[in-house]
């Protein structure tokens, strides 16, 4: 019996942090290690050129990142197939394929393409290639006939644009080759976790994360200058838990939920300083991530072993693309010479 095909991954702008761990690598891990499903990880590198052309360089040494923090946090090329969206040239003609099939008035509506456009201030001046990567992820998702996308909440509106131009094809060419998917997304509430400043999204770019690579020392610093409550300025006074990065970081991490209650009841009466809690999240945290690191640091003394494992897994997944493109080609009535 056929698994049921996931197909997810991230763009290479530099190392993976605790957001990206809790909203989407421990999920993919859980899965990959269910055996009921037949992973594909994409290094996204394409996508990333959309809005970092002119800094080919940071794309090139962030993939290598990336690459050894999918293996620290236990995704397994024994049991996930790892590649490097360029490597695949079929994904290429499919997205120019599909190109002709949703209109610019559509693309532009889309919400999520809406809001990182704004997001990243660029005005009058879209590149063309990033107006279009729901496009592009379309053909990602349905090269490898992919049913299920692990993704944020967010994200539904590129996965509904997928939907759209499978059922455009498939009617146009009166087909069923290609195959509709659907989101899994994290429980309510969930799969999102603040900037140690207290801003609402974990993010490279505003530099307020901890990452998977981080050194104990760098994560106890970091720790020790969140965001908790500006107005607990004395131990004895009542202090604020809803809201305080501290406590949200430790309702997700903490294995003792029990202890977390306490310590919030103690916070919110008064007689408890944000350096103890903040103690405490650094023993939680470093709990955590000192065997990511330890793994990671493995994998990044022998370099030569990622490389092989991104290329097999590259390798692999071309084979899968292609085969699919050649059923896209002969729904179009492409294949003029075969």
């Amino acid at each position: 019996m056929t698994k049921p095909i996931i197909l997810t991954g991230d763009r290479p702008t530099g190392k993976l942090h605790i957001g990206h761990f809790v909203g989407s690598l421990e999920n993919r891990v859980k899965l990959q290690n269910t055996g009921k499903y037949d992973p594909y990880i994409m290094i996204a590198d394409m996508q990333a050129l959309t809005d970092n052309a002119r800094d080919p360089e940071k794309i090139h040494n962030s993939l290598f990142q990336v690459a050894l923090d999918y293996l620290a946090v236990g995704l397994d090329p024994a049991k996930s197939t790892i590649f490097v969206q360029s490597q695949i040239p079929a994904l290429n003609e499919l997205t120019m394929i599909y190109m002709n099939l949703v209109s610019v008035a559509r693309l532009e509506r889309n919400p999520t393409v809406k809001h990182e456009i704004q997001q990243k201030s660029f005005n009058e001046s879209v590149p063309a290639g990033f107006l279009t990567y729901p496009v592009s992820q379309a053909a990602d998702i349905t090269a490898f006939k992919a049913t299920v996308v692990p993704v944020g909440d967010d994200q539904e509106p590129m996965l509904e644009q997928t939907r759209e131009i499978v059922r455009s094809f498939n009617r146009a060419y009166h087909t069923d080759v290609l195959v509709e998917p659907e989101g899994y997304f994290p429980p309510k509430g969930e799969g999102r976790i603040p900037g140690l400043d207290g801003n609402a999204k974990m993010s490279k770019s505003l530099n307020n994360a901890i990452y998977l690579s981080d050194s104990a020392d760098m994560i106890k610093q970091k720790v020790m200058s969140m965001y908790t409550d500006p107005n607990h300025i004395h131990v004895e006074d009542p202090g604020q838990v809803e809201g305080n990065t501290v406590f949200t970081y430790l309702d997700i991490f903490a294995p003792d939920q029990a202890h977390v209650q306490e310590l919030k009841e103690q916070y919110a009466h008064g007689g408890l300083g944000d350096v103890k809690i903040k103690l405490y999240l650094n023993e939680v945290l470093q709990a955590t991530l000192a065997p990511i690191r330890a793994r990671r640091e493995q994998y990044e003394q022998n370099p030569a072993a990622v490389a092989d494992i991104l290329k097999a897994g590259s390798q692999k997944a071309n084979q899968v693309a292609e085969q699919t493109l050649t059923e896209v080609r002969n729904a179009m009535g492409l294949n003029y010479f075969d």
